[in-house]
Formats: structure tokens, C-alpha cells, sequence
């Protein structure tokens, strides 16, 4: 095995260092009652920072708008209940030497109404659109889209307030900040629409009002993704031009970095270059990013959804050379966290070979 060394190092992640390279994606557990953390999910975060991860990403964390949630089970961000819960998961996290963000996630179309307990709220989005041509819920009025605007900005408040390091917007996998990006989610014909450009237009008054609301030295992190739920065969860029013409105004409303969801790490994200989402984010912002997509998995992360089969949890193949090649910063891992909370430890002690395997059915508890 090559020398892992340098993923164990400190490194810097906007204005903070982390510990070292090591990050826990955040993954939607559904164990917070009443939109509230318990001391059961401080423990779970506690268990991965013990076990060598330099930065937890919290599971995704929704706003005051019941329309931003699909259940009562996701934990929120806003209200006084909540964020005194969340206070006592960042204490604990940081009792292990850790850092910490929540993910600050607005689920949009993807909302299903009927299944969310609160049937009598509307799902919202751009243009009430799940895919082109299929409709869910309906289009966001402009009052409606400003109103969101201010509620991921006191999301943020709050987040600073509880305790929290920094903050990651959700803007990947077809949820709302995505699908005002995406073009078969967001046919408007108002400031929000438009060319691919215009369609990140949303995500900067975001940004932009998340800075405000959180001063010039607190770290912001957006995740986003070019493939979607509701089609992974999807590109926002095709190519590095539209990408860094995407970008560009992204980074230029106050971002810190960038969490570059992938499903697969190690691929290329275009033809003529070894470099993935990752490496391609970081090269044209030279913001810093973190880069996922079955880290530790043996197999496509996609294809453990359905599957009750186990997965092995031993792949890294090539992190730490394209680590020291300065491709990309911090290193996000998922499943295999669920699987072994002390996987990182394990890496480090070249001891990969005892991590436990993973399989969906260890999501049922919170451990």
C-alpha cells in the first residue's frame, strides 16, 4: 500500500483546519423526533469524530418551512428545541477533537407530500417539475422563493449559534438549490430561469445571504453534483468551459469551498484528463474541495440502495497520490463509516482489512 500519510495531515478548509483529510458524508438517517436531535444521534457523530474523522458533515438538516421536509424524523435547523439539540451534537463531536458543519438541505420537489406527515403542506419548487413533463406540488411564487432565501440564512444563524464550525448548502441530487440549477427542473421565465448561468441565480442570493447572516470568517461549503435522483445520466456542464462558467459566479458570491458528490471518485469527469468533479472544482475556483463517490466501497455506492447483499469497504485505490498531486483537499466517506465508525483509525493503523462490511440493512439502527 502506498504511504497514506498525508491523508492524516491538517489541512485547511477556508478560514479553519481540519484535523486531517478525513470527512463523513452526510447520509439522511431519519432517528430526530419531533425534527430534534437526541443524545443517540450525538453519539453517533461522536463514535465517527473518536474513530479519526477530522470533519463530520451532518445528515441533511431542513429549514423553518415544513415544505423543506419529508418527514418529522429529519432533524431541522430552526427552532429553539432543535438547535439547542444540535448545540449538544457539536459538543460532543468537538469533545473528540473534531469539526463539525450541517448540511442545510431544502428538499424541494423531491418532497413527497403525503409520506412527510404533513400532507395540508405543499411541495414546492421552480417550476412544480420532478422530471421534464412530470409534475409534483407546484412553482415557487417570487414572494415564496425570497421567504427560502431568508430561511437558509437563519439556518445558517442558527447553525453558527449551536456551535457549528461552518456550514454546507445541499445543492446536489435533484433537491431544491439542484433543481434550480437543472434545466428539466427549472423552466421559469423570470430572474431564476434561464440559461445555465441565469439558473444559479438562486444559489447566489443563497450564498450571498448565508454570508450575512454569518460574518466574512465563517466557513461555507456547497455540495453539488452533475448527476441527479431523478436522472443520473445528467450534466450540468458538459464541459470544463461550462463548468467553470457554472462556477464561477458560485464562488464570486462568498463560498469557501466546495463538496464535489460524484458516484464513483475515481473516474474522470471529462474525456482528455485524469481529474474528477473534484479536481476539475479545484482547479478552475482554486477554492478547496472535498471529493466523494464510494470512498472505502468495493462496488458503485448507487447500487447498495436495493441490494441486501454485503459490501466490502477496503477500496482507496490512488486517494493519497492524487491528494499529494493537490487534485483535491479532504476526502468524504459514506457507507463504510456506517459500517465501522473507526474506519479512518483502521487506514491509518493499515489494519483496512478489519473494517466490517457494509450492507443497507445496518441503516435501521442508529449505531
Amino acid at each position: 500500500m502506498s504511504d497514506l500519510s498525508i491523508l492524516f495531515e491538517p489541512v485547511k478548509l477556508g478560514p479553519i483546519t481540519l484535523p486531517n483529510r478525513w470527512a463523513m458524508a452526510p447520509m439522511t438517517r431519519q432517528f430526530s423526533p419531533n425534527r430534534t436531535p437526541t443524545e443517540d444521534v450525538a453519539r453517533y457523530y461522536q463514535r465517527r469524530a473518536e474513530g479519526g474523522t477530522g470533519l463530520i458533515i451532518t445528515e441533511g438538516t431542513t429549514l423553518r418551512d415544513l415544505a423543506s421536509s419529508g418527514s418529522d424524523a429529519i432533524p431541522a435547523i430552526s427552532g429553539e428545541v432543535p438547535v439547542a439539540g444540535w448545540a449538544k451534537v457539536v459538543e460532543a463531536v468537538h469533545a473528540a477533537g473534531s469539526k463539525i458543519f450541517p448540511q442545510i438541505w431544502h428538499m424541494g420537489v423531491m418532497r413527497d407530500s403525503q409520506a412527510s406527515g404533513h400532507p395540508e403542506v405543499e411541495t414546492l419548487s421552480p417550476s412544480g417539475l420532478l422530471l421534464p413533463g412530470k409534475e409534483r406540488g407546484r412553482a415557487m411564487t417570487d414572494a415564496e422563493v425570497a421567504q427560502s432565501i431568508e430561511d437558509f440564512a437563519e439556518a445558517a444563524r442558527n447553525a453558527q449559534a449551536a456551535g457549528f464550525d461552518g456550514i454546507e448548502l445541499h445543492g446536489a441530487h435533484g433537491y431544491l438549490i439542484d433543481q434550480f440549477f437543472w434545466e428539466g427542473t427549472n423552466t421559469r421565465t423570470d430572474q431564476y430561469g434561464g440559461d445555465m448561468v441565469a439558473r444559479t441565480r438562486f444559489a447566489c442570493e443563497v450564498i450571498r445571504a448565508v454570508r450575512a447572516a454569518v460574518g466574512p470568517d465563517y466557513p461555507i461549503m456547497l455540495r453539488y453534483s452533475q448527476w441527479k435522483q431523478q436522472d443520473f445520466e445528467s450534466k450540468l456542464a458538459p464541459t470544463p468551459e461550462a463548468l467553470e462558467a457554472f462556477l464561477a459566479p458560485l464562488t464570486d458570491a462568498g463560498l469557501d469551498a466546495y463538496h464535489c458528490s460524484t458516484r464513483r471518485y475515481w473516474e474522470p469527469e471529462f474525456e482528455g484528463s485524469d481529474l474528477n468533479l473534484a479536481g476539475w472544482t479545484k482547479k478552475l475556483t482554486g477554492l478547496a474541495t472535498v471529493t466523494v463517490g464510494s470512498v472505502g466501497l468495493n462496488q458503485d455506492f448507487v447500487s447498495t440502495y436495493a441490494s441486501e447483499e454485503t459490501v466490502g469497504t477496503t477500496n482507496i485505490d490512488g486517494l493519497a497520490e492524487r491528494v499529494s498531486a493537490g487534485e483535491f483537499d479532504v476526502v468524504a466517506v459514506g457507507r463504510a463509516l456506517i459500517a465501522t465508525p473507526d474506519w479512518p483509525k483502521l487506514v491509518q493503523a493499515g489494519r483496512l482489512g478489519d473494517a466490517a462490511t457494509y450492507s443497507r440493512t445496518q441503516l435501521a439502527e442508529l449505531v
